[in-house]
């Protein structure tokens, strides 16, 4: 039957998005053991190789593995008693009064710390996870302890935690009603800490994430930053205006002695800046578009550490040199409600509010133990301070990615810092909301500003859409294990046999992580003993990579197929580049004579092929697909596109078999068990024209059969060939015998 051009499209786009991970083993997908996991909770622990996910009222553990994941549960729900009360208070049962697993942090070498929702009042516990090499997973459900301020009571709340040295730091709303923000410290062997509830201090915010990350050799000087949106008090901004912020504490602060009484002394914060530059100094500000995901690049030593962190829709790296110096310069000053912000130009008290105790503030005769030893004007200041004026503005005073204009939403971000042949290259992996991965890179070109983004690859991770919610990349497996509320994929992090069987295929692909080796398009490893490595991430130029590998002749080599198409339909000729950098370019030819396909609204190029949206039969012919990178042109497909005629067809549909759908696999298979469906294939196929049988069954099997279907036929036509046989045999057999029979019984029988 005939679909609109709009249906066909969908079709197309959709089978040529999702059919490829499970098929080349680039994707496994855990949805739990009842096949709603109900995601909100991920920890990867690279040392035991497993994978730790909390749900609504359950607990995996997954055993990670080259092939299969072995899997373990756990089943936790609310406290007795717990969920009756939530529904009591008015909570809705299903998304709200169960016990959904926030938290799952190691906490030794043997237990996870695992706090949940606990029906609107959190619960931790720990699990006993055994040694490294052991598949140990239990957990006594009578041993709950009390999870306020580690988790938020409601479900649907973000928060951000880190663990270390036994404490846990968390950024959470920490009451029932989801009002009092504030950032704890629990566990341990110190007491409590929290910040006060002060708007100057945190004015309802989002946490996003939260890490420990020395400045120095001096363990005392440890601070913990925390990332997270609230709303600004600053000069200037309108009302409900949001900024983006980087708050930090120092781990060694136990508060004052008369003043900050177990409140954080050292907590100071400053205004991340993510911003597009524009024409008259007037700045695009990414503050207000929505969530901010930030993580911590683990660099070396002699690297410069860098924060990447996400909003809305641009990506923007930060130096931590940076934050440190926006912290270190002057404090933002208020005088009252009706003044206008300021630098404080006032007399700042020693030590400086914000650094933590440790040798560097110690000096003869004034040591600082602790920051009881504090002054208080020192913590009066700090309380009444606690906003730097200096905002911290991205490496090179931009983003490094921008996307506008694109039908979702960013969500989540990871980064893998990859070795090539020429460098060190940052490869953003880009969780959307309707379920779609992103592998992009942004490259410089000499000392300019402007940056080329690259995009690798846009891989449709689950088969509805559905947003991403966490992604965790493992260096060990060189896999991305990307989350959802439809559950837990691991998604390879290259797969370099996709960029074709060429040396310029390899090189116009421009991914860090594979090079050609001369036989094939592979790895690359910076430490292989293999010279014959051709890679050019920032140039992509197979001119001067690939110059002794015969480019003319390995960039056009490609299958002949052919296709068929009915008057007044609709019908799609697939051809996919390789890259996404690439550009399309159709040629159709007729007698010997190439033309450039006209594109209007009757013939539309997408990314994925061509779409005819009303077939005639003058668009019959050869159709050549190009794609064009770089300078240079490679033939993707030659596709042979024979029209049938309409009336033709609608009358052989009509007569013989009134209502039957064109469906090829299921059209084989009836063909051969029903004398209606028989004549009506066989019109088909006297249509077409029995020499071209083979080129029909190929096509018809590649665009609509898929693996299970195609076994299924195949099995029914080699029953339906012996059944032939069958039936000569015994029409042969019965033949020879009747021969046999004296003249007059045979003439009888007849």
């Amino acid at each position: 039957k005939q679909l609109s051009a709009d249906s066909v499209l969908q079709l197309k786009l959709f089978s040529a998005l999702s059919a490829d991970l499970l098929s080349t083993n680039r994707s496994s997908v855990f949805s739990g053991h009842h096949g709603q996991l109900s995601l909100t909770a991920v920890f990867l622990d690279e040392y035991r190789d497993r994978l730790f996910l909390g749900g609504k009222d359950v607990i995996y553990s997954l055993l990670l593995g080259p092939t299969t994941s072995e899997s373990k549960e756990i089943y936790w729900p609310p406290l007795p008693g717990n969920r009756e009360d939530c529904i009591q208070t008015g909570k809705e049962p299903q998304m709200e009064c169960a016990n959904f697993v926030r938290l799952l942090q190691p906490y030794n070498r043997t237990h996870v710390l695992a706090c949940g929702t606990g029906a609107f009042q959190p619960m931790c516990a720990f699990i006993n996870v055994g040694h490294r090499g052991e598949h140990v997973f239990t957990m006594d459900p009578t041993n709950v302890e009390n999870g306020r301020g580690k988790v938020p009571h409601d479900p649907s709340l973000p928060f951000a935690s880190t663990f270390n040295g036994g404490e846990l730091y968390t950024g959470l709303t920490a009451d029932f009603l989801g009002r009092d923000s504030v950032i704890f410290r629990s566990m341990g062997g110190r007491s409590t800490m929290r910040t006060e509830t002060d708007q100057k201090l945190l004015h309802d915010p989002k946490f996003i994430a939260a890490h420990l990350i020395p400045d120095n050799d001096d363990r005392d000087n440890d601070k913990v930053y925390f990332f997270f949106t609230e709303k600004a008090t600053e000069a200037g901004d309108r009302e409900g205006a949001i900024h983006t912020r980087v708050g930090r504490v120092c781990a060694n602060d136990v508060g004052g002695q008369r003043v900050l009484v177990n409140k954080w002394s050292t907590f100071i914060k400053a205004r991340l800046v993510c911003s597009v530059p524009g024409p008259h100094g007037i700045d695009t500000h990414f503050n207000q578009l929505g969530e901010m995901h930030a993580n911590l690049l683990h660099l070396h030593t002699h690297l410069p550490p860098l924060i990447n962190v996400f909003q809305g829709f641009a990506v923007c790296v930060y130096r931590m040199a940076d934050i440190r110096e926006a912290f270190n310069g002057p404090f933002a000053h208020k005088e009252g409600p009706d003044y206008q912000w300021g630098v404080y130009e006032g007399r700042v008290p020693y030590p400086r509010p914000g650094v933590c105790p440790s040798k560097i503030t110690n000096q003869p005769g004034r040591e600082f133990g602790s920051t009881k030893d504090f002054p208080d004007s020192v913590l009066q200041f700090a309380r009444n301070h606690p906003l730097m004026w200096r905002p911290v503005y991205p490496a090179l005073r931009q983003p490094v990615l921008v996307k506008a204009n694109i039908p979702y939403k960013l969500k989540q971000i990871v980064v893998d810092r990859v070795e090539a042949e020429d460098g060190q290259y940052d490869v953003m992996f880009i969780g959307t909301d309707v379920g779609t991965v992103l592998k992009v890179i942004a490259l410089h070109s000499g000392n300019s500003l402007e940056t080329e983004e690259v995009t690798l690859e846009e891989l449709q991770i689950f088969k509805v859409p559905t947003p991403i919610t966490s992604m965790d990349i493992s260096v060990k497996r060189q896999a991305l294990y990307v989350g959802s509320p439809a559950g837990v994929a691991q998604v390879k992090l290259h797969r370099c046999e996709t960029y074709g069987n060429a040396c310029a295929e390899c090189c116009l692909a421009r991914d860090p992580y594979c090079a050609w080796d001369g036989s094939l398009c592979a790895r690359y490893l910076p430490n292989s003993k293999r010279r014959f490595r051709r890679q050019d991430i920032r140039h992509g130029n197979p001119m001067l990579q690939c110059m002794d590998q015969k480019l003319s002749e390995e960039l056009d080599v490609t299958e002949h197929r052919m296709a068929y198409a009915t008057e007044n339909n609709s019908t799609f000729l697939e051809c996919v580049p390789r890259s996404p950098q690439a550009t399309l370019t159709w040629l159709v030819q007729r007698d010997d004579r190439k033309d450039e396909v006209k594109l209007d609204d009757r013939m539309m190029s997408t990314d994925q092929g061509l779409l005819i949206r009303h077939v005639v039969r003058q668009d019959e012919g050869l159709y050549i697909c190009r794609s064009r990178e770089h300078g240079f042109t490679q033939t993707l497909a030659r596709l042979t596109l024979e029209v049938l005629q309409g009336e033709t067809v609608d009358e052989l549909m009509a007569r013989d078999n009134p209502g039957l759908a064109w469906m090829p696999c299921n059209a084989y298979s009836r063909a051969s068990t029903s004398s209606q469906s028989r004549t009506w294939f066989k019109d088909i196929m006297q249509l077409i024209g029995p020499s071209k049988l083979p080129h029909v069954e190929e096509y018809c099997e590649r665009m609509w059969c898929n693996d299970k279907l195609r076994r299924k036929h195949k099995s029914m036509l080699e029953k339906y060939r012996q059944a032939q046989e069958s039936a000569r045999k015994a029409r042969s057999k019965s033949s020879v015998e009747r021969n046999r029979m004296p003249r007059d019984l045979r003439a009888r029988e007849e």
